[in-house]
């Protein structure tokens, strides 16, 4: 079974495939699964050798079905020595005077008050393990996802930033073509992941709580920037 991923490949295959593969292996002793890190555009449609292919945004428009997991809720995080250096950003336009580590739109809610502010990014990645380093050594400020910015290290270093403003979340779906690809295979794939992201079995909460830190189960993924 081929499974490619989305547009931060690694991280997906990281922190969520490798440490699950264990389990869902003994369960299913006869399948073999190649796992293939594939960076691609957030529209792009999957390649047809791959019978399952994830991504953290679905497509606008496309023949292939989809399956919506949990996302992971982020927040806005700097080091202390970065807020102390620079100051606290007082609404969302005034990162646009502060160094920024990300990539893409940033766009942050507050109730029903949305607004994108126009960052010039310091540092440019999508890898939130990058900018997660990069934040604790004071290199500026991070959208990065709770369970990372919370985790036990992190979260004695790393001090919230405008914290009643919510960025968007980062969304995970599966794509497949109809009926005649949802072999008995790939359901059994998608219906195992289903029994651990976004929950307290998610291996990128530790076997911690997951309260928090993901969005409801069957909220749709957004479509695109």
């Amino acid at each position: 079974m081929r499974a490619s991923e989305p547009a931060d490949p690694a991280a997906l295959a990281r922190d969520v495939f490798a440490p699950l593969l264990k389990d869902f292996l003994r369960r299913y002793p006869d399948l073999r699964v190649e796992i293939e890190p594939y960076a691609a555009r957030w529209d792009q449609e999957p390649r047809e050798d791959a019978d399952v292919f994830f991504k953290l945004l679905a497509p606008r428009d496309s023949s292939r079905h989809m399956r919506p997991y949990p996302g992971a809720v982020r927040g806005l995080f700097a080091s202390p020595d970065y807020v102390k250096r620079s100051g606290t950003p007082a609404t969302p336009n005034d990162l646009t005077a502060h160094s920024c580590i990300g990539s893409g739109p940033w766009k942050l809610s507050r109730g029903k008050k949305i607004v994108t502010p126009d960052i010039r990014f310091r540092v440019v990645t999508s890898d939130p393990e990058v900018a997660l380093k990069l934040a604790l050594r004071g290199v500026g400020i991070a959208v990065l996802p709770l369970w990372i910015a919370k985790s036990t290290d992190a979260r004695k270093i790393l001090t919230p930033v405008l914290p009643h403003w919510t960025p968007e979340p980062i969304t995970l779906c599966a794509l497949f073509s109809g009926p005649s690809r949802l072999t008995p295979k790939v359901l059994a794939l998608l219906d195992f992941l289903n029994e651990y992201i976004g929950t307290d079995r998610d291996p990128r909460v530790k076997q911690g709580s997951a309260k928090g830190y993901f969005t409801a189960r069957g909220l749709a993924p957004t479509s695109g920037p």
